[in-house]
């Protein structure tokens, strides 16, 4: 008769692993992300700019899964490390925009050699990594239909 595993062991939830797991690969893009001066949030948000840009805090908020109250303070010290500014919208002059700077663009040149980096220090190939990314955004997915996220 097979033994029966506890449905309460550590090492078999999900939500244990992908913990660890995020703490994980957050910590292994510290040493990469260093150099360009970012950390792993501004990083994201640089991510999100350079493929974006211009956007509002509110739209830079949402696509990055945060409040505007999490994201403004990034905003800020990125603004200050001169990779962007923030602009009132002239369309609508309560809004406030977020454009690049001419620094914040060269720096995606640099930053472009960052996924292939990762990669490597994460000794997984890229059809492996867009496996996991998809079983990710699965979760992810149902998380927001279900008012989680």
């Amino acid at each position: 008769m097979p033994e029966q595993q506890d449905p309460l062991a550590l090492e078999s939830q999900v939500c244990f692993a992908l913990s660890l797991a995020s703490r994980s690969v957050i910590a292994a893009y510290k040493p990469v992300l260093e150099p360009l001066g970012l950390t792993h949030p501004q990083y994201l948000m640089m991510l999100a700019l350079w493929e974006y840009a211009p956007l509002s805090l509110r739209e830079l908020s949402a696509l990055l899964y945060q409040d505007p109250a999490t994201a403004s303070p990034i905003a800020k010290r990125l603004e200050s490390l001169g990779y962007l500014r923030r602009e009132r919208d002239p369309q609508d002059e309560r809004s406030l925009s977020i454009v690049l700077t001419e620094r914040g663009a060269v720096l995606r040149e640099e930053a472009e050699k960052i996924p292939g980096i990762m990669m490597d220090r994460l000794g997984m190939d890229e059809a492996e990594l867009r496996a996991l990314h998809g079983s990710m955004m699965k979760l992810i997915d149902v998380a927001v239909a279900d008012g989680r996220l």
